[in-house]
């Protein structure tokens, strides 16, 4: 008596069809997100943050939302209030969005929440409340690693981020701007306190930021 072997029957054309069609939806998808963080010059952005995102330490003007703006022709809204703590800013942050429907947020918060020695934990959640409100504004958001504040590390030049941003990051796939902020206050001389960049230091704060934007394809 013979015993057939079981085989595995091949993929039918129809499965083989509609694999290929799902690759398709997802390559056009992937494309049309990538068409849709291209900011054209006028593109209002919200420049979202503390004391840092106004300017503190340096003239008027000097500020990195200013010479975000000159650098690429986006109209940004300087929204930084010194001392402002991410608790705090997510109350008011809303109206902004109302107000100036951004298609762009970039937030700056956490320092202040540092100083006051706020847990990470509580920090994190705010920041990602902010996140989730700019989304639902159907606007783009983007963080800004902040370092926390170390004065031994700061006197060696060694400051580093909070690791709560890149955990936000990964988690809410939200682009990360990174090391700019920390290697700008590990330096004496583009600082103008412990906690401010001087217009050098904003200088390079706006370059450093404006590279990562062009390169995660804004």
């Amino acid at each position: 008596m013979f015993v057939l072997a079981a085989t595995r029957p091949p993929l039918s054309f129809l499965g083989l069809l509609l694999s290929l069609c799902f690759c398709a939806v997802l390559s056009a998808c992937a494309d049309k997100a990538a068409q849709g963080q291209r900011l054209s010059a006028g593109a209002v952005v919200l420049a979202f943050g503390d004391s840092v995102t106004h300017g503190t330490g340096a003239a008027p003007g000097q500020d990195y939302p200013t010479l975000l703006a000159s650098s690429t022709g986006w109209k940004v809204i300087n929204a930084g209030v010194p001392g402002d703590t991410a608790r705090a800013a997510k109350q008011r942050l809303g109206a902004l969005l109302a107000e100036h429907q951004p298609e762009m947020v970039i937030i700056e918060l956490g320092g202040n929440d540092f100083l006051r020695r706020r847990q990470a934990s509580a920090v994190k959640e705010d920041l990602r409340d902010m996140v989730q409100q700019v989304r639902r504004a159907q606007s783009i958001p983007v963080l800004v690693a902040v370092p926390r504040l170390s004065l031994l590390r700061a006197s060696v030049g060694a400051l580093s981020d909070a690791s709560l941003y890149a955990e936000l990051a990964e988690e809410e796939s939200v682009v990360l701007l990174d090391t700019v902020f920390s290697e700008v206050l590990s330096r004496d001389e583009l600082r103008a306190d412990q906690v401010h960049p001087n217009a050098e230091g904003y200088r390079r704060l706006s370059a450093g930021l404006l590279k990562q934007l062009r390169n995660s394809g804004f």
